[in-house]
């Protein structure tokens, strides 16, 4: 086979085979290789008019592509990962890419681009979020590595992207495994905005007791304005579906044990080596493993009771529980971009904001209007630490600030589970207070351990024979 094809896939599930579409719709050939002959054929019959083909032979593959070669994969995190780049190292020559499109693990990438690099093979980590229907029509892509290598891939991850006003949602973001790491971090503030999403329900379910077609209604006005987001235009429509197996709506036939694949535990992982406070995107990996104690969730039930509804004006809560969920999607990503922005410098990443704000706006599953927001405020401040030390979020934030704390209180009282709400007001509530009560934990320290502590009207470190 002759040397015809500018991009190659690996890994043809639902991802790898919409993406490679995307690239031939956009007038770039591609062939496919899967070990499953099945997943190849699809990709031939889906592809029928396209410059695309697919294999299952590596040799194949490799012989069809251009050089330099281009080769993506889009195969299981982990051990899979390497032992596709082993088997290919034969085949490939001095100067091809691989791009891990996957859900790697950022020191993976590390690990990997410094032992390609000795065999003279560029090797790039790039996040991809949108799903399945992002990769087909346009998802954001998170590229870190070579600068040099970005520029061989560049022209088609721009043609396959989302566009937000014809504005690419890809741009090459830093250094070594800067893609993959960002990605994680847009996966913890998933999480994050999902469990919040998760108490609002509860609270209007539970607590004032909409049906779904009232969740439906009030979801989908929400998405019409300042909530404007893919998460919450997906749940509105949630309410909407009917059960094929019941006479139920699906949504209320789902169990309530949520499933995770690591990138938020990731995220929250990495941001405590950091010393970096992410408390909403901690409680929703926690939660999710609390989901999973259904026997004992149970039985608790039986020994306690459960929520009692809310007692209160009905109009004034919807309204609150808007403010709180704005208040709560604003806090919860500038706890993840804050951990970014130390990450960038941990790493030397070299990370710009304002771009992971960019491109962040379309295509990926934490798409929202409010980006827009967070990408000004990079542009006017590129140092920030913390988004809520923008001046035009803060004065945001003070007109929802009685919102989250009425919801907050209400669920409170009737004992709906709020943990998100709960750590979003009190992370906000702390990073504003000048002073915390951790001198007496400084104190406590010093007292048993000796561990010394800092004064606030003269430098040094001191101790205190205390008893």
């Amino acid at each position: 086979m002759s040397q015809q094809f500018d991009f190659g896939m690996v890994g043809l599930g639902v991802m790898g085979r919409n993406f490679i579409l995307n690239v031939a719709d956009h007038g770039f050939s591609a062939i496919g290789l899967d070990t499953d002959l099945a997943k190849a054929n699809a990709l031939d019959e889906e592809g029928q008019g396209k410059p695309v083909q697919g294999t299952t032979s590596k040799e194949e593959f490799i012989a069809a592509l251009k050089k330099p070669r281009k080769v993506m994969l889009l195969v299981p995190a982990g051990n899979p990962v390497d032992a596709v780049i082993d088997s290919f190292l034969p085949l490939l020559d001095k100067g091809d890419l691989i791009i891990d499109g996957g859900n790697s693990f950022f020191a993976d990438t590390n690990r990997r681009e410094t032992y390609l690099s000795t065999k003279g093979i560029h090797f790039m980590g790039i996040g991809v979020s949108g799903g399945s229907n992002g990769a087909r029509f346009g998802p954001s892509i998170m590229p870190g590595g070579d600068a040099g290598a970005y520029e061989l891939v560049r022209p088609i991850l721009e043609a396959v992207s989302a566009k937000v006003n014809g504005d690419p949602c890809v741009a090459y973001l830093g250094a070594g495994s800067s893609g993959n790491y960002v990605k994680m971090v847009h996966n913890g503030i998933e999480y994050g905005l999902m469990q919040l999403i998760s108490e609002a329900y509860d609270i209007l379910k539970r607590g004032l007791g909409l049906s779904n077609a009232e969740l439906y209604s009030l979801f989908a006005k929400w998405n019409t304005g300042r909530l404007h987001s893919f998460l919450v235009e997906i749940t509105a429509h949630i309410f909407t579906v009917n059960d094929a197996l019941s006479d139920q709506m699906l949504v209320d036939m789902i169990l309530d044990q949520a499933k995770q694949k690591g990138t938020g535990k990731w995220t929250s992982q990495n941001a405590m080596d950091l010393g970096v406070p992410v408390p909403t995107i901690d409680i929703a990996v926690s939660l999710r493993e609390l989901s999973a104690l259904k026997a004992e969730r149970m039985q608790a039930e039986g020994l306690y009771g459960t929520a009692q509804k809310i007692e209160t004006d009905q109009s004034e809560l919807l309204e609150a529980v808007e403010q709180a969920l704005y208040f709560s999607f604003i806090v919860t990503y500038a706890q993840g971009m804050a951990q970014l922005t130390d990450a960038s410098k941990e790493y030397n990443y070299g990370v710009n904001m304002e771009t992971v704000a960019r491109i962040w706006r379309g295509g990926c599953i934490i798409r929202a209007s409010m980006l827009e927001d967070f990408r000004n405020a990079y542009h006017k401040n590129p140092v920030l630490p913390n988004l809520l030390l923008d001046e035009t979020i803060a004065a945001q934030l003070k007109v929802d600030e009685a919102g989250i704390r009425k919801v907050v209180g209400a669920a409170i009282k009737s004992g709906i589970p709020a943990p998100g709400l709960s750590a979003s007001l009190t992370y906000f509530d702390a990073y504003r207070s000048g002073r915390l009560p951790l001198n007496l934990v400084q104190a406590q320290r010093d007292y048993f351990g000796s561990h010394t502590y800092e004064r606030t009207d003269r430098a040094g470190i001191f101790h205190t024979e205390w008893d």
